[in-house]
């Protein structure tokens, strides 16, 4: 009978321990003790891969711990996000989120909320922006060049971009609408080879990504006419914004941010929201991210971030109305 009693009272402190050891309080107490993982939903190499990976890096030598990359493309994003709605809400797999995850809503059928779903930790960087770029040998030297010739030969110019549902198909969208032209999109597999299309001849025109864009104009293989940021870029100050030439609401722009499966501890949240504005304020990280054309936002708190979200999302749907689309439900 003693010994039974006491058995079932070891088993009972065993399960006691184990159970302590799984609530968000312990985690959150020896956090972080093992490698994180950013799971960046996109290939090697693209708009939320490269400062992913810069992050990681600098992270990893904060914390003295792994911080691992682990690239999961498919359906413009979705799959990756969605396996980190799936992980446990521990803080050692997160999301590398982008543009894609607000815009994927107004497109494509998603299984999961970006602000609902997860817990955002904060922005990594803002931008780039897109540059409206124009092959080097066409007569246009300025957007109401452009504008001009598209409106009295209609159908007669062609843009460059990145598939249906991207960036640079809803500015084509947009300044269609605005400006009452007809320019013709061709889709291409990527910001890249649409900016290189436009270099080459085979199309007339792009709003391509600014370091795509930077690199062909500082090579006389095209020419800049407009920038689609809110102000004029500051290692750019020539190029006009489209707000400033009369198109307002004018703004494309990227964004990378940092998320976590929803119900992460908050101290965990606290503890990588501060380490992240430690990395992204350092003059190391931001001078990694200037040429690709990002900055980093001054005040950047979960729920400064939530509120972009949130906004990014409305702004997202008002241009998918342009092409007649609207917010397709979650299955």
């Amino acid at each position: 009978m003693h010994s039974t009693f006491k058995f079932h009272t070891l088993v009972a402190a065993i399960a006691s321990a184990t159970l302590m050891s799984f609530t968000p309080g312990a985690v959150a107490q020896d956090y972080p003790n093992r490698p994180i993982t950013f799971v960046v939903p996109f290939a090697p190499g693209g708009l939320s891969d490269v400062p992913g990976r810069i992050l990681a890096a600098e992270l990893q030598a904060r914390i003295g711990h792994a911080v691992i990359v682990e690239n999961k493309p498919g359906a413009s994003g979705i799959t990756g996000a969605s396996s980190v709605t799936r992980a446990a809400p521990d803080g050692y797999t997160l999301l590398v989120n982008a543009l894609a995850d607000v815009q994927n809503l107004h497109y494509l059928s998603v299984p999961y909320d970006p602000v609902k779903d997860f817990s955002l930790i904060g922005m990594v960087t803002d931008g780039p922006p897109l540059v409206l770029v124009v092959n080097a040998k066409t007569p246009y030297k300025s957007v109401a060049d452009l504008v001009a010739y598209a409106r009295a030969n209609p159908s007669k110019v062609s843009f460059g971009t990145s598939g249906p549902a991207t960036s640079p198909a809803i500015a084509v969208t947009q300044i269609n609408e605005v400006a009452k032209t007809s320019i013709v999109e061709v889709p291409y597999r990527g910001s890249a080879p649409a900016a290189a299309a436009v270099a080459a001849g085979e199309v007339q025109g792009a709003f391509a990504f600014y370091a795509n864009a930077r690199t062909l104009a500082d090579g006389g293989l095209v020419r800049a006419l407009a920038v689609t940021s809110v102000k004029r870029l500051e290692n750019w100050p020539e190029i006009p914004t489209m707000e400033e030439l009369g198109y307002a609401n004018f703004y494309h722009a990227g964004f990378v941010g940092l998320a976590a499966p929803v119900g992460t501890p908050a101290p965990v949240i606290a503890f990588l929201n501060k380490e992240l504005n430690a990395v992204i304020h350092s003059e190391s990280f931001k001078k990694k991210i200037e040429p690709l054309g990002m900055t980093v936002p001054d005040v950047n708190t979960p729920e400064t971030f939530t509120a972009f979200m949130r906004r990014e999302i409305a702004r997202q749907g008002e241009l998918a109305k342009l092409s007649g689309h609207t917010t397709v439900a979650k299955p």
